[in-house]
């Protein structure tokens, strides 16, 4: 064969590969609005009391970062799963519900256990506003400039300051991931600012392994992303809620962030930075390798939170593929002498918990649930309090547990229902 066929026929692969991994990304079930979290359910408690009139809208626009590249860039993104060293940040324009869909009613649906069914909360588009290159630095791209400016200004209308970070898990698409966000935006009563990470999963469970690759080369730009963060925007904090396969991209990321620059103190780096919760929601990472990594960067976060469900289905398939339990379904007899002894003492002595999702704790939670953090009201109203009022476990209403080693957790009371209604009584609105 001539060389000119064979490159024309290589070029053509590449093409029709890039094309499919469009369209795969474009299937996905769709995602609906969550149900209330407990704290707002009863209608008593109003999280969107205060918002002012122009955030009463079913548009719930998040700010993105993406390290996937672009098969097309203007006027909409069409992006690949194909990862890269580039950032292109923007803002997601999400909307729940269809045009008939009125702020009204997502009012109700929104402070009530309303029984009807939740509407579709869909990705219109994505407004592409910055590209930034992995040699290029902020002061040399105005429009990063300006990308960053949107997040200031954003924070500056905010009642909370802090900024929430949203990496989502495996078998995700770009709308799925944009419309995950929006829908925690929505719930904390529209105040705080969110920014979701999009790497590029592969959008099907067929294509994990595709998903654990493209993870652990999202791990450098994403660690970029939150240094950017710290040094171009005014959030009080950043915070980090990883779902899922998530944990791959921010726990080892954390490791990264954790080693400071020539002369750097640890104190220094922590106010550099300014990380406050970080939350892994059913976190799919061997277990042995989340607690070596935890031990990188533990000293320089305000908590780090893990939420597990020991009897998930999804971590279970994980486990037999990674061949290692996860820490979402953690197996503590793989842990050896020296890590069970950190993770006893970072349970007690450190900001580190571990919250115990057990359908026996919680009314209605499907025994082997992945996806309690916004499928499950009591989850969800419990991290709601997390991030929008800093409160550790005790506040927040989780009763503390030991285990035989001697490590603490925290489980679901029978009344956490009421618990949550008194904390957040007060702050109605606030």
């Amino acid at each position: 064969m001539h060389p000119s066929q064979v490159g024309i026929r290589r070029a053509a692969r590449l093409v029709l590969s890039l094309l499919a991994a469009v369209l795969l990304a474009g299937c996905y079930a769709p995602v609906r609005l969550m149900p209330t979290p407990v704290s707002f359910s009863n209608g008593d408690i109003d999280p969107f009391e205060k918002i002012g009139e122009k955030l009463k809208t079913t548009d719930v626009p998040v700010f993105y970062a993406t390290n996937r590249l672009a098969l097309i860039e203007h006027p909409d993104p069409v992006h690949t799963i194909v990862p890269t060293d580039d950032l292109r940040m923007g803002v997601a324009h999400v909307r729940v519900g269809d045009e008939s869909l009125d702020w009204e009613t997502l009012h109700r649906l929104s402070t009530s256990a309303d029984p009807d069914e939740r509407p579709i909360v869909h990705l219109e588009r994505l407004e592409q506003k910055a590209v930034l290159r992995s040699n290029e630095d902020v002061k040399n791209s105005p429009e990063a400039q300006a990308f960053f400016a949107m997040i200031n200004k954003a924070l500056a209308a905010s009642p909370n300051s802090e900024l929430l970070i949203y990496v989502h898990g495996s078998n995700n698409t770009v709308p799925r991931a944009a419309a995950q966000a929006a829908q925690f935006r929505h719930f904390t009563g529209r105040r705080m600012v969110v920014l979701v990470f999009m790497w590029p999963s592969a959008g099907s469970i067929l294509r994990y392994l595709t998903d654990v690759n493209n993870a652990a080369s999202t791990v450098e730009p994403f660690a970029r992303m939150v240094e950017l963060l710290g040094e171009n925007t005014t959030a009080s904090k950043i915070d980090v809620l990883a779902y899922s396969a998530g944990a791959q991209v921010l726990s080892p990321a954390l490791v990264q962030l954790g080693t400071p620059r020539p002369g750097e103190t640890r104190a220094q780096l922590q106010q550099r930075l300014r990380l406050g919760q970080i939350y892994f929601a059913a976190p799919d990472i061997d277990t042995r390798r989340f607690v070596n990594e935890l031990t990188g960067y533990i000293d320089i976060i305000e908590r780090v939170s893990i939420a597990a469900n020991l009897n998930d289905s999804v971590l279970r398939f994980a486990a037999i593929v990674g061949r290692a339990s996860r820490a979402g379904r953690p197996d503590v007899t793989e842990l050896d002498e020296e890590q069970t002894r950190f993770l006893v003492d970072a349970s007690r002595k450190l900001r580190f918990d571990l919250i115990r999702v057990d359908p026996n704790d919680i009314p209605n939670l499907p025994e082997s649930s992945h996806a309690f953090w916004y499928d499950d009201p009591w989850v969800s109203g419990d991290m709601v309090a997390q991030f929008l009022l800093n409160a550790p476990p005790p506040r927040r209403g989780l009763d503390e547990q030991q285990t035989p080693g001697g490590a603490r957790y925290w489980r679901f009371p029978a009344d956490f229902y009421d618990r949550i209604y008194q904390l957040f009584r007060p702050r109605a609105g606030g």
